[in-house]
């Protein structure tokens, strides 16, 4: 089984109280509990922390370490959306501290557990970092401003881990869903929104998930922003 990419590998996935977290895990865990030799070593532990500060990304990462290991996946699924004012809303409704607080949950911790991951991926010449990303960074979304650029700004995170990176055997990408059931995204959508959706309905997080799997086994694909959202952007 030396052969299977994600033999005895640990994977820190963070939001997984929302869809695209609990069904990566799944597939994950899923994908391992295929092989026999790796059934019996299948486990899923659950850890609690506030990412909307860098002391909880610290904290989470040091709590992983000390009870499971260092993480040889890190899959950066954390998110919030702040105040949705929409894409003709009035920009002056987004604070400072509502534009920063968004930009720290998914720009600042993300770092904050790339740079805390990526000692231990060096010393073995392998990891893999992935990222939740949006549509919204790509079209400027239907929340607002502080949303769509926090999630531009993981996209810059991405090109630089992944030149800095790739040589030493870590791959580093940014997967950008849109409108994905059972998430937090999804709240007041209304389901007529679907019609603008090429594909004609909304995306479920298995479909994401499935993403998640084919970039965590891929040691060629890097530097990379993968849409996933129904035909939606070009």
């Amino acid at each position: 089984m030396s052969d299977y990419p994600l033999a005895r590998k640990l994977i820190l996935i963070t939001g997984c109280t929302g869809g695209i977290g609990q069904a990566s895990a799944r597939s994950l865990a899923r994908l391992a509990s295929e092989l026999p030799s790796l059934a019996p070593n299948v486990r899923a532990h659950v850890f609690q922390a506030d990412l909307s500060t860098y002391a909880g990304a610290e904290k989470l990462h040091a709590d992983v370490v000390k009870a499971l290991g260092p993480p040889d996946i890190l899959f950066a699924n954390h998110g919030v959306t702040g105040p949705k004012i929409g894409p003709m809303g009035n920009i002056q409704d987004i604070s400072s501290e509502v534009f920063e607080d968004v930009w720290r949950t998914h720009a600042g911790t993300s770092f904050k557990l790339a740079q805390l991951c990526l000692p231990h991926m060096e010393s073995q010449k392998w990891g893999r970092l992935i990222f939740t990303s949006s549509v919204a960074a790509l079209t400027g979304g239907v929340i607002g401003p502080h949303y769509a650029s926090s999630k531009a700004a993981l996209h810059g995170l991405v090109h630089w881990l992944s030149q800095r990176y790739c040589k030493d055997g870590i791959t580093s990408n940014a997967i950008a869903p849109a409108l994905i059931t059972d998430t937090v995204m999804m709240k007041d959508v209304s389901p007529e929104f679907q019609n603008k959706i090429p594909v004609g309905r909304f995306g479920k997080p298995d479909e994401i998930a499935s993403v998640v799997v084919l970039v965590a086994t891929n040691g060629y694909m890097t530097n990379k922003i993968i849409p996933v959202d129904g035909g939606w952007t070009a």
